[in-house]
C-alpha cells in the first residue's frame, strides 16, 4: 500500500568508486540533453521513497551494510529513445530484496517492478540517436568493473536533487 508523504520524497541510489563514476559521468555529460541533465550519472535502487520516512530509511541503511563489493559492467541497452549501461551483481539483487522487503508497504508501483540494475546515459532524444550510440557502446570490449562504495539518499525537488545522506559500506 502507497503512503503519501507531504515531504518531498526519497531517491536512493548506489554510490560507486570514482573511477567508474567519471567514466559514467563522462558519458552522461557528452549524450544525455544538456537542458534535461540535472544530475549525474546514477545507479537508481528506488526513485520514491516517503520523505516522512526518513529516520526508518536511515536506520535500515546502517544496519544492511555490507563490505564494498563488485559489480560488473554487462553491456549497453537500448532504451527507444534513450541507453542505459547495465550493470550485474548477485549480491547487489539481494541487498535491494532485503530492502524492498522492509520497504513494501511504501512502495510506488515503479519501485515493485523486477531490479534491473543500469545507469541511464542517455535519455529522451531522436530514436535514431540512441540507436547509434547504442551501437556505438556496444563496440566496447572492456568496461571497468565498478566497485559499490555506499547508499546514497537523495531528496527529489522537482527536479533536482538535494544530497540527504551518504551511508559508505563496511567497517
Amino acid at each position: 500500500m502507497e503512503t503519501t508523504s507531504p515531504e518531498p520524497p526519497l531517491i536512493l541510489t548506489l554510490g560507486l568508486d570514482e573511477h567508474s563514476t567519471a567514466i559514467f559521468d563522462d558519458l552522461r555529460r557528452r549524450h544525455f540533453p544538456a537542458h534535461l541533465n540535472r544530475v549525474g550519472a546514477h545507479l537508481t535502487l528506488f526513485h520514491q521513497l516517503p520523505g516522512d520516512r526518513l529516520d526508518n530509511v536511515l536506520a535500515d541503511l546502517h544496519e544492511i551494510r555490507p563490505a564494498p563489493f563488485d559489480l560488473v559492467v554487462t553491456r549497453p541497452r537500448l532504451l527507444g529513445r534513450g541507453v542505459a549501461i547495465d550493470l550485474r551483481s548477485a549480491q547487489l539483487t539481494v541487498l535491494h530484496r532485503q530492502l524492498s522487503d522492509r520497504w513494501q508497504p511504501w512502495l510506488v508501483p515503479q519501485d515493485r517492478q523486477p531490479f534491473r540494475p543500469h545507469i541511464t546515459v542517455q535519455n529522451k532524444v531522436d530514436p535514431t540517436e540512441a540507436r547509434r550510440l547504442h551501437s556505438d557502446l556496444a563496440e566496447v570490449r572492456h568496461w571497468p568493473t565498478a566497485l559499490a562504495t555506499d547508499w546514497s539518499l537523495w531528496r527529489y525537488l522537482g527536479g533536482p536533487w538535494a544530497a540527504e545522506a551518504q551511508v559508505p559500506f563496511g567497517p
